[in-house]
């Protein structure tokens, strides 16, 4: 007989009807015949469970048969007859050496790993950066930067893949297009693709090297970025050249060509419009007012809207189901940087979007009468002198609106400028 042979057999016993199996109700374990070692086992708490006594070979370091109990289900979902097929089922495995124990705790073991290597890089990435949410704050880092880059750059390519199938040649195909063009950006979504894989290794959603380790494996492939040239991502439009070119952006059609039009107006970044939703927006006050954690000071911010501005946002459509001020064709995520920049392109401008802040703050200084204070909040920039941002209590708000105005009167033309 082999090792899960069914030694020592227990007794015969009576076959107990199905209405005999269910006017059991006093707690412990009651055979009920028709396949030995079937029992109905009843919990002091009254619930009933089926219960299979077999003995498989010897129990390790006792030398003793080893007396096994195979769970088969709870009564009444498993009636008397499943239970009896199941336990015969059973039974015959043991007779051909099979532990049906072990064969189930294997079963239930590939099935979870199966489901575990489903998870997909887009939610691999959301857990990760809701487990480090908490720490990013005490410590400066932005939950809002490491979702939109990812989201801009890494989700379309690898958003849907298991992580499971993530290699090699799927963070190439991420990395290279914006290696040599954006190096700073393109270096950050490295080291974040490399967390949250490293990430998923731990959790048991994936095995084997991380493929978006710089040292001894991508740097064998991309140039490093300290070897690259220094390219001026935030290049901008000479002063002179604004009007003009607000002109042709306000023939161009679409969402995106407005958000561009909003970015220059407000002089705010890309990231802080993008991400603009109705409940920030005061039509009657003409208040823009950009939370904390979107902002890169960390410190709200209120953008005072010139007339161009609010008449902007009441030309824009309303999408049920969206708050975005400017949402994006499909799905309800804020507008890709990328969007932006492809408007520039097709109008064959040499410029970034944030390079508008360049020429807002060049005009300030070379072509109007308003403080460099007045400028610099109206940018949002963090004061770097201690004494100074200590003794500034306010934003500056009216001062800032008179010069909102009167830069939205430069864009249109209204307002020239000596060249």
């Amino acid at each position: 007989m082999g090792i899960y042979g069914v030694a020592n057999m227990p007794k015969k016993v009576k076959e107990l009807s199905a209405l005999a199996v269910k006017n059991i109700n006093s707690a412990g374990l009651h055979a009920v015949g028709g396949v030995p070692g079937l029992h109905l086992q009843v919990t002091p708490s009254g619930a009933k469970t089926w219960i299979l006594r077999f003995t498989a070979g010897t129990k390790p370091g006792t030398g003793k048969p080893w007396r096994r109990d195979l769970g088969l289900g709870g009564y009444p979902a498993v009636t008397l007859s499943m239970a009896r097929a199941k336990a015969q089922e059973a039974r015959e495995k043991i007779a051909q050496g099979i532990d049906p124990i072990t064969e189930k705790r294997e079963q239930r073991s590939a099935m979870i790993a199966a489901r575990l290597a489903e998870i997909t890089f887009e939610t691999a990435a959301s857990r990760y950066i809701e487990s480090q949410s908490a720490v990013w704050k005490k410590g400066g880092k932005s939950e809002h930067q490491w979702t939109q880059s990812l989201s801009d750059y890494a989700f379309s390519q690898i958003g849907s893949l298991r992580v499971c199938d993530i290699g090699h040649s799927q963070i190439i195909q991420v990395l290279e297009p914006i290696w040599t063009t954006k190096t700073e950006t393109a270096t950050r979504v490295r080291q974040r693709i490399e967390a949250v894989l490293d990430w998923a290794t731990v959790r048991g959603y994936r095995d084997g090297e991380n493929p978006a380790r710089w040292k001894g494996y991508l740097d064998k492939v991309l140039p490093a970025p300290s070897q690259l040239k220094k390219v001026n991502h935030h290049s901008a439009l000479a002063v002179p050249d604004l009007p003009q070119f607000m002109s042709r952006l306000s023939k161009q059609e679409g969402i995106s060509p407005r958000a561009l039009e909003f970015v220059i107006l407000t002089a705010t970044r890309s990231g802080e419009v993008r991400g603009a939703k109705w409940d920030e927006i005061d039509m009657e006050e003409g208040v823009w007012t950009i939370p904390e954690g979107r902002m890169k000071a960390k410190k709200e911010h209120r953008v005072p809207l010139s007339s161009s501005a609010l008449k902007l946002l009441s030309k824009l459509p309303r999408i049920e189901g969206s708050d975005f001020v400017f949402p994006p064709p499909r799905g309800n995520k804020p507008l890709s940087d990328n969007t932006l920049t492809a408007v520039l392109r097709r109008m064959e401008v040499p410029v970034t979007a944030h390079g508008f802040r360049s020429t807002f703050r060049d005009w300030c200084a070379e072509h109007t009468e308003f403080p460099s204070e007045v400028a610099e909040m109206a940018l949002a920039h963090t004061i770097k002198n201690k004494v100074e941002a200590a003794y500034r209590r306010g934003d500056l708000f009216e001062k800032r609106r008179e010069l909102m105005a009167s830069w939205a009167e430069f864009c249109s033309g209204k307002m020239k400028v000596n060249t």
